[in-house]
């Protein structure tokens, strides 16, 4: 009796381990594949034509074809926010999947392996693993939390999390068409160092006694979980990440596009290569939330109005690469220092990147 327990145990266990290491990995890949083609690779695929043929791919979401944002006031905040929901929903439902099937259907040995180095490989595997994602930062944000329940390494999440946005691959292309190459490489450049010099130096932030919190905390969590069946496993995954992510996320978009009439100002020609309005929109642009790729547009509808190259190139590194909801999302799985070090990191490379572009464009 016991030696036939002991057999359907260690079948039981032999059947557990080829679904995790062969099955779920599988319906993960089916899940980002199908998810990514429907939401980013075949509308951007369309938008690219639409980009080179107009030499534009919409209106600015924060202003319109105006040179100000409209006055702050519920009407401002619900329109900004029924606006942004409207253009991401799709790719934040696919984060959302994505970043609680990561934690359940990919074994951690394998994501340890692959992403949980301190070193400078397991940072340029991980932006790598960013490109094809294409997403904005709050879509790309419930991903880099689920690589850090499995074990991934705080530079490698990081590297991850801003790499989706800012070395985006469709968004390069549409900015090629709309605003020139040289505004592309640009940010090539500049997005290289931005990714993986922070997220690099973040990985520095850890310190021992974060590393075994962090390790006990894991531990706790695989405990909890070794009773449930792996739909529960993944229903509170879900759950928990829909939690830490939606309530704020609502909140601080629809405030962010209440007031963003006083994040960006009117621009003339005075404020063709301002100093001061390059240490403005580094701030603005570190904060402020946007759809994918909505940088372009903004900067083209800014610039017809007389921004110059030096602050434009500001709002081409900061505006897509963090904002204040990506970073609340996120803040559960990275200690607060390391936010900050990211969030001020980003704001510096993009008075730099100012500053290169008064020169250069």
């Amino acid at each position: 009796m016991s030696q036939n327990l002991s057999t359907q145990n260690t079948i039981k266990k032999d059947s557990q381990y080829r679904l995790m290491y062969i099955i779920l990995p599988i319906v993960f890949m089916l899940v980002a594949v199908i998810g990514l083609y429907y939401v980013k690779w075949n509308p951007y695929y369309n938008k690219a034509f639409v980009a080179a043929s107009k030499h534009s791919i919409g209106n600015s979401i924060v202003s319109g074809n105006s040179s100000s944002a409209p006055a702050p006031s519920w009407s401002a905040a619900w329109g900004y926010a029924v606006a942004y929901f409207k253009s991401v929903w799709k790719a934040v439902v696919l984060g959302l999947l994505l970043g609680s099937l990561i934690q359940v259907a990919l074994p951690k040995d394998w994501i340890k392996k692959i992403f949980g180095g301190k070193n400078f490989g397991s940072t340029i595997a991980a932006g790598a693993a960013a490109l094809p994602g294409m997403m904005c930062s709050c879509c790309a944000a419930p991903v880099a939390v689920g690589l850090r329940k499995r074990s991934a390494s705080i530079n490698a999440s990081m590297a991850f999390f801003l790499g989706n946005p800012t070395l985006n691959p469709a968004t390069i292309i549409f900015m090629g068409f709309v605003l020139g190459w040289n505004f592309a490489v640009f940010r090539i450049i500049m997005g290289i160092i931005l990714v993986f010099g922070i997220s690099y130096f973040a990985g520095k932030f850890v310190k021992d006694e974060d590393m075994v919190q962090e390790s006990l905390l894991s531990s706790k969590e695989e405990i909890d979980g070794d009773d449930d069946n792996l739909l529960i496993r993944w229903a509170k995954a879900l759950w928990q990440l829909i939690m830490d992510t939606i309530p704020a996320y609502l909140i601080v978009v629809a405030l962010l596009g209440a007031f963003r009439a006083w994040l960006f100002p009117a621009v003339d020609s005075d404020w063709a290569n301002n100093i001061f309005a390059i240490i403005l929109f580094s701030i603005t642009g570190t904060l402020f939330v946007i759809p994918t790729a909505a940088e372009i547009p903004i900067v083209q509808t800014l610039m017809s109005f007389g921004l110059g190259g030096g602050p434009a190139a500001t709002l081409l590194m900061t505006l897509p690469s963090v904002s204040l909801p990506s970073l609340m999302i996120i803040k559960r799985a990275f200690p607060k220092r390391v936010l900050v070090f990211v969030g001020v990191s980003v704001a510096i490379i993009g008075i730099v990147s100012g500053i290169i572009g008064m020169f250069v464009f």
